[in-house]
């Protein structure tokens, strides 16, 4: 994985993220331009959404961006292509 690659990050504990890959070290990971994949539809699993993106961009829960996130626990690192980042980029803001 190269430097500033958009990724998705799936975690232990604190859920799946996408964002531009700062720094790795061991099972850190620090994140910018994060969000959350809190709920996704429209892809079977995190590998098709990393290469494929979400058909159901409306049914998706991806809340804002955050700078920065540091995440201490990774298990899977994805690299996700430009097309799956086009779709997960254009899901709407969840807020409640």
């Amino acid at each position: 994985m190269n430097q500033n690659e958009y990724v998705i990050v799936r975690t232990f504990s604190a859920g799946v993220f996408a964002g531009e890959l700062a720094l790795r070290e061991g099972k850190e990971v620090t994140l910018k331009n994060a969000r959350r994949l809190w709920y996704w539809s429209g892809a079977a699993s995190l590998s098709e959404l990393a290469q494929r993106g979400t058909c159901r961009p409306n049914e998706c829960k991806f809340p804002v961006a955050v700078s920065q996130v540091i995440l201490t626990e990774a298990i899977e690192i994805l690299s996700v292509t430009d097309e799956a980042r086009a779709s997960i980029e254009s899901v709407k803001a969840w807020t409640a």
